[in-house]
């Protein structure tokens, strides 16, 4: 897809809840080439670890301007790498709680196959690559602590380096 065919909605950091059937719809209109959506809907989990209720709220911020720039770059990523028509990221920052949904990833292509792929990709990218910062509030108090989850076996599946890499060899 060109850049000027890129749509301006590829990426939305929001507070406001999302409609996944309105993001589709958006996602497909116009374009009958679409033979295909995939996607991905998270929400809020009320544990951290393995202890159901313990976390009881979560808090995500962001940096303006750098995360919608860091999901865009993303996004174009996706696009080199498999044959897609579209992708959609909304990603929620604020306070929300257990149930709540806070990320969207949707994916239009001609046939499943690449879809699947590039919404796995794109979701595993953002969860250990973009800038989001997290607080949970749990029975002992509130934490900060890194959203982007340091998943080495994700980035390496797509062939991207470590989350890590430039700590190692470090004392």
């Amino acid at each position: 897809m060109s850049q000027a065919q890129r749509p301006a909605t590829r990426v939305a950091i929001q507070t406001a809840d999302f409609d996944l059937s309105q993001t589709v719809a958006a996602l497909r209109a116009g374009d009958g080439g679409v033979g295909a959506v995939v996607s991905f809907v998270g929400t809020v989990r009320d544990r951290h670890g393995a202890q159901p209720g313990e976390v009881s709220a979560m808090e995500l911020e962001h940096y303006p301007g750098m995360t919608e720039r860091a999901i865009e770059a993303m996004i174009d990523a996706a696009l080199a790498r498999f044959d897609i028509r579209g992708a959609r990221v909304i990603h929620r920052v604020g306070r929300l709680a257990p149930g709540d949904q806070i990320v969207l990833v949707a994916v239009s292509s001609a046939h499943r196959g690449e879809a699947f792929q590039a919404c796995e990709f794109l979701m595993d990218y953002l969860k250990t690559q973009a800038p989001f910062w997290k607080k949970e509030t749990t029975p002992d108090g509130a934490r900060w602590v890194d959203a982007r989850v340091a998943d080495d076996a994700a980035l390496a599946r797509w062939g991207l380096p470590s989350a890590n890499a430039g700590e190692a060899g470090t004392a």
